[in-house]
């Protein structure tokens, strides 16, 4: 937050006096301006409140079309809110912006209860539209009405959290116009840290619920119930189809890979032979990130995409893709989602993203004594069906590496702003990379 600055004037400017008072004149210009466009705002709001408050709540209330606990889940604290806000309304009538915020902001709880129910109300509201006659008639007469403009009740219930949203921004341009040393700056500034608090509230509601949906349209992909990716704590990260480089120079496999804050699934497609299965995949692998080693390998693509190796304590996987900007951005998600889940109780340690250090064979790598750059091997065996002079890696698992691994949740999830800078995408089966032979999974996935 911007404040003002000194209205002292300078001694070495005769016209100190006078740039002051210009300045003075600008904040209370844009003062009234914010203060003004504030006033309009709230009556606007406030008419749209009491619509929901008068046509539908109080109405329906008296008709008996609704359940008390229906009305009471879909509308929430709607008529709390409008009472406390026709008060704040009066005070920035009179223009008692300060004072009527500071009476205000006891009565966000209202707002945080509404912001908490919203999702509910939601569902519970479209749930009546298409299951209930009664209400659903009753609620397109009211809409009809003139005085709700076309609007329907859809449209009006997230009206409170839209408003909390723009309370932010007029006590941010109230407080940067307004003194210090008036009365109203302690005030308005106390109601920016309530409201903000509010504000992020919203958006972290908004951000659980749209990974609630994430996980939901994953675990429909998944085939079988044994997978079950809706846990406490989970946040969903990335999706993307990555190839996995077998031990003893086989050929590549595109894989389909789901990253979340705690763990990492390697799925294949379902069997094309199975309509019913044609968008769907087969989990193979869960790997738990907790005690995942994230590292970076250089020098091995010819510059075109790149390679990152993912150590655990019994497995070891080498993933691979052509297309360097994705492969980078796995790679950041995965050190960040492994970071944040070591960050609890010890520090991580990752490489820097700038260091190209020469890939190492799985055998020293496991090694504790500090790592030494190995010669490379020949040239001649062909890993890759991209890359026909790529190098031998010695990838064999150690003993115990097919077992099916336990997930364990996350106890400081990751949010996806967090994570990854590319928005999640719907990956369609026509996007995966074709593969040399189709690989046939022995082992089963049971994610609990």
């Amino acid at each position: 937050m911007s404040f003002a600055p000194s209205f002292a004037p300078s001694p070495s400017c005769p016209g100190g006096v006078r740039s002051i008072q210009e300045q003075r004149e600008r904040w209370e210009k844009k003062r009234s301006c914010a203060g003004r466009e504030m006033v309009q705002t709230e009556q606007q709001y406030c008419e749209q409140l009491e619509l929901v408050t008068t046509y539908f709540v109080e109405i329906l209330k008296a008709k008996g079309t609704l359940r008390q606990d229906i009305r009471e889940s879909i509308f929430s604290s709607i008529k709390s809110i409008h009472l406390v806000n026709q008060t704040l309304l009066a005070h920035l009538e009179q223009g008692n912006f300060g004072l009527g915020f500071e009476q205000f902001c006891p009565h966000l709880h209202h707002y945080n209860t509404y912001v908490d129910n919203i999702q509910t109300a939601n569902k519970v509201l479209q749930i009546q539209i298409k299951k209930n006659k009664g209400f659903r008639r009753f609620k397109k007469l009211q809409e009809s009405r003139p005085e709700f403009h076309q609007m329907k009740l859809e449209d009006l219930l997230p009206l409170p959290l839209q408003r909390i949203q723009q309370y932010k921004h007029f006590l941010r341009d109230l407080t940067e116009n307004t003194s210090p040393d008036n009365l109203e700056f302690e005030q308005l500034s106390r109601a920016m840290r309530a409201v903000s608090e509010v504000s992020q509230h919203i958006q972290d509601n908004a951000r659980s619920h749209e990974n609630h949906l994430q996980l939901r349209r994953v675990q429909k992909l998944l085939k079988g119930r044994k997978a079950r990716l809706l846990a406490p704590g989970r946040w969903y990260i990335r999706e993307g189809w990555l190839r996995t480089v077998p031990p003893k120079g086989k050929e590549t496999k595109p894989k389909m890979f789901f990253l979340f804050s705690d763990i990492l699934l390697l799925t294949k497609p379902c069997s094309s032979l199975h309509p019913t299965n044609s968008d769907k995949f087969t989990c193979q692998r869960c790997y738990p990130l907790k005690e995942c080693t994230v590292d970076k390998v250089f020098g091995h693509t010819k510059s075109q995409g790149g390679l990152i190796s993912l150590t655990f304590p019994k497995a070891k996987l080498l993933l691979m893709s052509s297309d360097q900007e994705d492969i980078n951005d796995w790679y950041r998600s995965l050190s960040l989602a492994v970071g944040q889940l070591k960050s609890k109780g010890t520090a991580v340690h990752r490489r820097d993203d700038l260091c190209r250090r020469p890939l190492r064979s799985y055998e020293k790598s496991e090694q504790t004594a500090p790592r030494t750059p190995l010669a490379p091997p020949p040239e001649h065996h062909n890993t890759t069906s991209t890359q026909p002079h790529s190098r031998k890696r010695n990838m064999e698992p150690r003993e115990g590496s097919r077992s099916s691994p336990v997930i364990f949740n996350s106890s400081q999830p990751l949010t996806p702003s967090e994570t990854s800078s590319s928005g999640p995408k719907r990956i369609k089966l026509s996007d995966a990379p074709k593969a040399g032979s189709q690989e046939s999974s022995g082992s089963s996935c049971v994610i609990l």
